[in-house]
């Protein structure tokens, strides 16, 4: 797995994680943040897309965090050497 799909994977995995930890439907969360939801549907895919940063900070306010919070967890410190996903 490259190291731009590894972060795409960390990405859907975190939105999807924080979606379910707040009990937030994907509707839910396109209303608040702002994002269409086919959108957000798409962010949680197999297959998703890279994200913007832009539509990242929005999904981040539909959460009421900051990128900041967003990135700090530790599905973004899973890394083993050349990026690659690992189990810790």
């Amino acid at each position: 797995m490259s190291t731009n799909n590894n972060i795409i994977f960390k990405i859907r995995l975190r939105i999807k994680g924080l979606r379910t930890e707040k009990a937030l439907t994907q509707e839910k969360l396109a209303a608040l943040s702002g994002v269409d939801y086919k959108h957000i549907q798409l962010l949680e895919s197999k297959n998703p897309p890279a994200a913007r940063i832009d539509t990242l900070e929005k999904i981040c306010f539909g959460f009421s965090i900051g990128l900041d919070d967003f990135f700090h967890h530790e599905i973004f410190e899973k890394q083993g050497e050349n990026g690659e996903f690992r189990d810790r």
